[in-house]
């Protein structure tokens, strides 16, 4: 029987200690780095080094022997984790959410995944891409949860599924908690970028839900949230910009270790077919990598101000308006759109050995061009959620924010 940690909040290490933390495990992630794309999952000695830093705690309730920190403690740590290697960060940003989600779940089912394991790492795919039948104390689910990121290292995964009625018509949509063992898994990521992040399919049939495994979508929207424990700041965090938002620290580290390699490389790589023998000397160098930078500088800004407007609010008990909301759907997209034509601009500077397979940069390159390709944070979408916002428009085109 699991001991109660409902009374303790165990050791909390701060946002500095933790980056520290991950410095100390960076070039083992790094080294890694080859053999994950290959694999088409995160080296499992990559892993243990996060789970054995405590990264996967950071968005899990202290009840549990979590650190439930903060969003910006979300992104430095993905961030972080990024600077070595973006599916690894990947991974770990894509954990830590679902751990958050988690944490939204009534008391009972939160139980359910850490009481005997406070370790337990949750995955999860929001897209209702599956079928459920009403039963007696729950629901039927059948159905398949693609690109489940981290799901070759998850006990659990929270999925989303149509709710239905006595009648089968379909009443709402929601997130479910279902155990690892489960589910069937089918290997079906293979992509350009990314490659080590393991985002397979999931698959369910006739598994059964119980209730208190189940919470509603637009309900959370609103921030009506099924835990009974409205005291833990973490879990008052508005939905969608979190959900949103932890998407862009990998990004954040992705830009941060490109501009790394290629001011490094700068003092002594020549540009060729000119009479420069070293890009640091060229001014049209200097100008690309400046123009670089301020990108991702202007990244982080954006980052950091949608970081604190979401802790701000958790830690004030309220929830955002649907304009604060729209806000970081565009800060998410302005973070990805800066974050990919920074590397880009950085790519074309440092030249065509970019791509050569022993530089890292073109994994940098390819692993940046897919996360910023996923669909909740597409710019075009949130500038368009966000200026629909601002005009007071009710022609929305999407209920996620």
């Amino acid at each position: 029987m699991a001991t109660d940690r409902s009374s303790g909040t165990g050791d909390v290490p701060t946002t500095a200690e933790l980056l520290a933390r991950i410095t100390e495990i960076q070039p083992l992630i790094r080294k890694n780095a080859v053999r994950g794309e290959q694999d088409r999952r995160v080296a499992e000695e990559s892993i243990q080094a996060c789970r054995d830093a405590g990264l996967f705690k950071v968005a899990q309730p202290k009840r549990y022997g979590g650190y439930e920190t903060s969003m910006r403690t979300m992104l430095d740590v993905s961030a972080a984790v990024g600077e070595a290697d973006g599916g690894t960060a990947w991974v770990v940003a894509l954990l830590n959410v679902c751990a958050w989600l988690t944490g939204l779940f009534p008391r009972q089912a939160q139980d359910d995944v850490w009481a005997d394991d406070p370790d337990a790492l949750v995955s999860g795919v929001l897209t209702p891409s599956s079928e459920s039948r009403r039963v007696e104390g729950g629901y039927q689910v059948t159905g398949r949860w693609f690109w489940n990121s981290g799901s070759y290292h998850a006990s659990w995964a929270t999925l989303g599924i149509p709710i239905t009625d006595d009648r089968g018509e379909v009443v709402d949509q929601g997130l479910v908690l279902v155990p690892r063992g489960d589910l069937e898994f089918e290997e079906t990521w293979f992509v350009a970028g990314m490659k080590s992040t393991g985002s397979n399919c999931l698959i369910a049939t006739d598994v059964f839900v119980p209730d208190h495994r189940v919470i509603s979508v637009p309900q959370a929207i609103e921030g009506n949230y099924g835990t009974e424990l409205t005291e833990e700041v973490m879990f008052r965090a508005p939905f969608v910009p979190v959900l949103a938002l932890v998407l862009t620290g990998t990004q954040l580290g992705l830009g941060r270790a490109a501009l790394d390699i290629v001011r490094a490389k700068a003092a002594k790589k020549p540009v060729s077919y000119t009479f420069y023998t070293a890009q640091a000397d060229s001014v049209a160098f200097q100008l690309q990598l400046a123009e670089a930078a301020m990108m991702i500088d202007t990244a982080h800004l954006h980052a950091y101000r949608a970081a604190d407007d979401i802790d701000r609010a958790a830690a004030a008990g309220e929830y955002p308006d649907h304009l604060a909301r729209a806000r970081v759907r565009a800060d998410t997209g302005w973070i990805v759109d800066h974050i990919t034509k920074a590397i880009d601009i950085m790519l074309t500077a440092h030249g065509a050995g970019s791509f050569a397979e022993a530089n890292p940069l073109q994994r940098i390159w390819r692993d940046s061009a897919v996360a910023a390709r996923h669909a909740l944070a597409a710019p075009a979408i949130g500038y368009e959620v966000y200026g629909k916002a601002l005009l007071d428009r009710d022609d929305h085109i999407t209920p996620l924010v």
